[in-house]
C-alpha cells in the first residue's frame, strides 16, 4: 500500500511539473501531462527496481528480490498505468461524444 501511495505521489509531481512548465513558459511545451507523469513514474520505478536488485535483502526476510520487485515496483506501477490509460480513454470518449 505504501508503494502505491509513493508512486501516486510521483505521478502527481510529474503531472503538475508539466503543468507548471506550461504555465511558466506561457505556451504548451508538454501537451499530454498524464504521459509526463507516467514517464516520471517509469523512470523512478527503474531506479527503484535497480536498487532492489543490487542490494542484498535483509537477513530476517526469506523472500528474494523478485518478490520485492513484484510487490513494491511492478504491482503499483501496473495499477497506475491502468488508471492513466483508463482516464485517457475516458477523455477520448468524452471528446468524441456529440
Amino acid at each position: 500500500m505504501g508503494a502505491l501511495i509513493f508512486y501516486t505521489a510521483i505521478y502527481f509531481i510529474g503531472y503538475y511539473a508539466a503543468h507548471l512548465l506550461n504555465h511558466v513558459t506561457g505556451r504548451i511545451v508538454i501537451q499530454n501531462r498524464r504521459l509526463a507523469g507516467l514517464v516520471l513514474v517509469l523512470t523512478v520505478s527503474l531506479f527503484h527496481g535497480y536498487k532492489i536488485t543490487t542490494t542484498p535483502p535483509p537477513h530476517d526476510h526469506g523472500d528474494g528480490a523478485g518478490y520485492a520487485l513484484g510487490l513494491y515496483v511492478l504491482l503499483p506501477v501496473t495499477i497506475i498505468i491502468i488508471a492513466v490509460l483508463y482516464l485517457m480513454w475516458q477523455e477520448k470518449q468524452d471528446e468524441d461524444a456529440p
